[in-house]
């Protein structure tokens, strides 16, 4: 007795099995941009920080516990930014990509907006072999700023679009290494991406050129490295770097420099703008737009990344030179 197989069932046995997309997970909603944008339609990274959720005070939910034991990627600024992070991922065997740290990255201290230089080396390694002496003498150096402390590595390295642009070649890397069968899709995907990134620093720089020499005041000392990149002068912020509540000293500090200059102060998405309200009242501040430097309020995805910096470059204009 002959039996028959249909076409379609007969297909499916003979077709080789489709390489499985690695799972990743990421912190922030920019990195996410930037993840996404490499994987392409192979598949979306998991996030972690929801829209609104604060990344200086984050909880992890049981489910994004379980989803970072099961991935097979975690691609993560660092615990600079994100200590409740480090812990989380303590024992895990899963490969990890810590861009604080990546060779090539941009780092700065608080308060520290000097110029640097963006012809990157694009030699990179992320194979765990990562450059922490680079942070750790970082740490070794304290600021001052505008009347309150920080010292050591400024986080917010993605507010420089230098080291976004360098991070993605990273990213591919490892996700070719752990999933060969679509390693060329990914260095594609990272190509397009940079080319994405280098058309939106060129644009951002010369739109910025009008808010040069026009100092302002920030809610949170999280834009150093946008000032550093693009030239800017920030005058002061209310907060610290981890966005804490600031001291009766630093604020009256900050009232007694502000008063009479009528300078520009943004509040920030996700944070009550009564202080900043406040402060404009008895100063005489002129209150722009808020600024969103992580991306907090915004929809998740690959057009995040461009979304932020255009939109941190719209809120300034706006206010600075309108």
């Amino acid at each position: 007795m002959r039996y028959t197989i249909p076409l379609a069932l007969a297909s499916l046995i003979a077709a080789p099995a489709l390489a499985e997309v690695p799972r990743v997970v990421t912190d922030l909603p920019p990195v996410h941009s930037l993840v996404a944008q490499v994987m392409g339609d192979l598949g979306q990274p998991t996030l972690l920080l929801d829209r609104g959720a604060d990344a200086h005070s984050f909880q992890l939910r049981p489910s994004q516990a379980k989803a970072l034991a099961d991935a097979d990627l975690v691609v993560w600024v660092g615990p600079d930014m994100t200590r409740w992070l480090e812990r989380a991922l303590a024992g895990r065997k899963g490969e990890e990509i810590r861009l604080s740290t990546l060779e090539g990255t941009h780092r700065q201290d608080f308060g520290d907006t000097a110029g640097h230089d963006h012809d990157h080396d694009h030699d990179h390694d992320h194979e765990g072999e990562h450059n922490h002496s680079a942070v750790e003498d970082a740490h070794d150096d304290e600021h001052g700023h505008e009347g309150h402390s920080h010292e050591g590595l400024d986080p917010h390295l993605w507010l420089d679009p230098a080291n976004a642009r360098q991070w993605l070649a990273h990213v591919a890397d490892a996700l070719a290494d752990l999933d060969p069968a679509n390693a060329a899709t990914y260095a594609a995907n990272a190509e397009a991406a940079r080319a994405d990134v280098d058309a939106l620093d060129t644009e951002t720089a010369q739109r910025l050129e009008a808010a040069r020499g026009q100092p302002f005041y920030v809610f949170h000392d999280a834009y150093g490295y946008f000032a550093s990149h693009y030239g800017l002068t920030i005058a002061g912020s209310i907060s610290a770097g981890d966005a804490a509540s600031p001291g009766a000293a630093h604020l009256s500090e900050l009232r007694a420099a502000m008063s009479g200059e009528s300078r520009c102060i943004f509040p920030e998405a996700q944070h009550d703008p009564r202080l900043v309200q406040q402060i404009a009242e008895d100063t005489g501040a002129r209150i722009g737009p808020p600024l969103d430097p992580s991306g907090s309020s915004m929809e998740p995805g690959p057009r995040l990344y461009g979304d932020l910096i255009r939109g941190l470059a719209d809120g300034i204009l706006s206010c600075v030179a309108p």
